[in-house]
């Protein structure tokens, strides 16, 4: 497989460089282990071993003989999937207090909330954390350099455009095969990426699921992920994903923690405050890869993709996980939010930076209009200052089409 540089790379240069521990991490799948041990392997002069706790006979040593295990493993050391042993956080501290140096573990894991529970008790202010996602556009165009944290602006002039703009065949034949590096490396066939899922979900449900967090009933945890693929991008409704699942409204909420937890699934929380007091406070549940959704909710091709029901929600989500993508790989944490009051305004999204609001609104057209934005003035309400809107769609250029409002083409985020 050759390798696809990431928009990453330098982020967790610079974070080694800075901090004793580096970690990475992120759903399965996403070139986690990929991304470190090629900017291990770029090492001038240290020799770094590479060693994973995927393997039964490296956990057991970590776990029970964890006070010698860096003595076997000295750093600088790249320890794969560091949350199965939590133990090691503390000799990890140790380590890094004694010899005082930065670059000293790479680390990547799995299970965010997790592995912050171990950093928090024992890293804090030791380790600096990357959280990562699949390939984003750019890196697919093998353009990784033009990335930067997605914020609209009235002077366009300054992005770099791609080559050449996507047709909507084309937009979601992205969309539908996701963002995996291994489906996206390889060309995949939609025979070899269905046979991808299936194998990603069953590997997931077994080591994730059952055996991390002891849930036994794999088949209704299944459908339990195709019920939340199918809301993809919508306000979540806890009683009527249970209803759905056919499950009780408590475990509904526990697999859906652990979703996020494994970096599945993303909660989007409504912008509001103490002034608006007609906003709507459910959060908007999204997919965090448009390929694993496409397939539990059965879209066996792009096309019936792009001509079915869900067209609109998968661009939303896709859209939702690029924005993600331009600001945690560059190690920034988006202020993102969305809107929606009892007057049935709505807005995709918020991005708020330095005070400012700005409105996000993702349309599935080639043919922008003002009609498209006209909830943007609902941000009055909060009395802070609004920064440029945009509308991101099928159009092929960035051009004014209001006050203060741009368009944005898909591939341009």
């Amino acid at each position: 497989m050759d390798y696809i540089k990431r928009h990453g790379e330098k982020t967790v240069r610079e974070l080694a460089e800075m901090f004793g521990a580096v970690l990475v991490s992120g759903a399965r799948q996403v070139g986690k282990t990929t991304i470190l041990k090629e900017l291990t392997a770029k090492k001038r002069g240290k020799k770094i071993t590479y060693t994973s706790l995927d393997s039964a006979a490296v956990l057991k040593s970590a776990s029970e003989e964890a006070e010698t295990f860096f003595e076997y493993n000295p750093p600088p050391v790249f320890v794969d999937e560091i949350q199965y042993a939590p133990e090691l956080f503390t000799y990890i501290k140790i380590h890094t207090d004694k010899a005082k140096k930065d670059g000293l573990f790479w680390l990547t894991g799995s299970q965010k909330y997790k592995l912050m529970k171990g950093v928090q008790e024992s890293l804090a202010g030791r380790v600096a954390i990357l959280d990562m996602l699949g390939f984003s556009f750019k890196e697919i165009a093998k353009k990784p350099k033009d990335s930067k944290p997605f914020l609209p602006s009235l002077n366009p002039a300054k992005k770099i455009p791609i080559d050449k703009s996507l047709t909507s065949s084309e937009v979601y034949k992205i969309i539908w095969q996701g963002s995996f590096p291994r489906i996206i490396a390889k060309k995949s066939n939609a025979n070899i990426r269905n046979v991808f899922f299936s194998s990603y979900i069953q590997t997931y449900i077994q080591r994730d699921v059952k055996d991390f967090y002891k849930i036994d009933n794999e088949l209704a945890f299944h459908s339990f992920l195709i019920a939340v693929a199918a809301r993809t991008g919508q306000l979540l409704n806890y009683s009527n994903l249970a209803d759905d699942a056919h499950i009780d409204l408590r475990t509904a909420k526990l697999w859906l923690e652990i979703l996020e937890r494994s970096g599945i699934i993303h909660l989007l929380y409504p912008y509001s405050s103490n002034i608006a007091k007609r906003v709507i406070k459910t959060p908007k549940l999204y997919f965090l890869d448009t390929g694993l959704a496409s397939y539990l909710c059965s879209w066996d091709t792009a096309d019936s993709l792009r001509n079915g029901a869900q067209n609109g929600a998968m661009l939303e989500t896709y859209i939702f996980a690029e924005i993600l993508k331009s600001y945690w790989h560059s190690g920034e944490a988006p202020n993102i939010y969305f809107y929606r009051d009892t007057d049935q305004k709505e807005i995709d999204f918020i991005i708020e930076k330095n005070m400012t609001l700005y409105p996000i609104e993702v349309k599935k057209t080639a043919n922008p209009n003002q009609r498209d934005h006209k909830s943007f003035d609902a941000l009055s309400v909060f009395k802070k200052p609004a920064g440029t809107g945009a509308v991101i769609c099928l159009y092929d250029k960035i051009t004014s089409i209001g006050k203060n409002v741009i368009t944005v083409p898909v591939w341009e985020i």
